[in-house]
């Protein structure tokens, strides 16, 4: 059976749900396709559900411009949907003297990114926030906070489907290959289909480089590797927390370290960490909570013995090898790759939740009228 389409999107994730909004409220026939049997199952529901500020990527990245336009619009986009959220804001906190100059270049790094709020904290003003933190000083960025990531994916999926969009659950795009009229997808699950679409979305997370090397015809040079990092999170079990805000350390190179969250039931969690794994699973080895009690007592020397449980993990959608500089977000177009009507999304870790609106436009614009 063949169907046509106009727009396809790949993956109901976040950043694929807002763009089928996007898409749909520009008058476009749209449908997603899911691989699984809901929304969000993967990348999207399995993160500190943090709304970034736009802090620490270089200045013109992607990730920074999308993070700081994006986070402007989730604001805005919650409040008018009532979708909840807490703008909690958050410490970045050095925790040796060594420590402080990283914050200030990170202080310098966001005012590059035009995220003017930063407020250099001494440790006596830190114990006024937060009597439980340990630093030698912080940073406060007031305009960090958290979101309900489902609650968000739900009024996006409302969105694009009162504008016409649909989307097909247990629907795998198991192959296709590059038209004359656009894209020719496999759609696997109980009825096997080919849909023709004019346009393709390719927003299928960590599987993304996946669906774009199993297009005949697409060019492979343009298929970046993909890389498993998973980040684990421990949960606070017995105690209550005693933060208000979220707490972040000095980043890392793969990540922002183990950081303490706050979600919007005023429950704890701790992480992600950074584990490079040769397969995808979301096991948390409970031995991994040893790396945690010592990275967190650095900030929080109060934490208990026994006091921290396995919680979940999620994958990130890596683009670069253990050990390289983080990569900035690929959305490949037609003007990178030559393919019409195609856009590839690459490499959509964080700050993805944050940038999710940013990126529709941005893709909205890209395939153009």
């Amino acid at each position: 059976m063949t169907e046509s389409v106009e727009c396809a999107v790949i993956g109901a994730g976040v950043v694929g749900l807002a763009v089928a909004r996007a898409l749909a409220r520009a008058g476009r026939e749209v449908v997603v396709l899911e691989a699984a049997d809901c929304i969000g199952s993967h990348t999207s529901s399995r993160n500190s559900e943090v709304i970034h500020a736009g802090i620490y990527y270089p200045a013109g990245s992607l990730k920074a411009r999308m993070c700081v336009a994006g986070r402007r619009a989730l604001y805005a986009y919650c409040a008018d949907r009532g979708v909840a959220y807490n703008n909690c804001g958050k410490l970045i906190v050095a925790c040796a003297e060594e420590e402080k100059a990283g914050l200030e270049k990170i202080r310098a790094q966001a005012l590059a990114n035009g995220v003017a709020d930063l407020e250099w904290m001494e440790p006596r003003a830190v114990r006024q926030l937060e009597p439980e933190v340990a630093c030698v000083g912080a940073l406060l960025s007031p305009s960090t906070g958290i979101v309900d990531s489902h609650g968000l994916m739900l009024a996006f999926q409302g969105d694009a489907e009162n504008r016409g969009a649909m989307i097909a659950f247990l629907s795998p795009v198991a192959g296709g290959r590059v038209s004359d009229g656009g894209v020719e997808l496999a759609v696997g699950g109980a009825v096997p289909m080919r849909l023709n679409a004019r346009v393709v979305v390719n927003s299928a997370g960590n599987d993304a480089p996946v669906v774009a090397g199993s297009l005949d015809g697409f060019p492979r040079r343009h298929v970046p590797k993909r890389y498993f990092c998973k980040g684990n999170y421990f949960t606070l079990s017995g105690l209550k927390p005693p933060f208000r805000r979220l707490i972040y350390p000095a980043p890392e190179k793969a990540g922002l370290g183990v950081h303490v969250t706050i979600d919007l039931a005023g429950q704890a969690r701790f992480g992600p960490d950074v584990e490079w794994t040769e397969t995808w699973n979301y096991g948390v080895d409970p031995e991994r909570a040893r790396s945690f009690y010592a990275a967190i007592r650095r900030y929080w020397p109060g934490l208990p013995e026994g006091a921290l449980a396995p919680g979940y993990s999620g994958m990130r959608p890596k683009l670069r090898a253990p050990g390289e500089p983080a990569g900035d977000f690929v959305i490949q177009g037609p003007n990178e790759h030559g393919v019409k009507g195609l856009v590839n999304l690459f490499g959509i870790e964080s700050p993805g939740l944050t940038a999710a609106l940013a990126i529709a436009d941005y893709v909205a614009e890209t395939l153009g009228p």
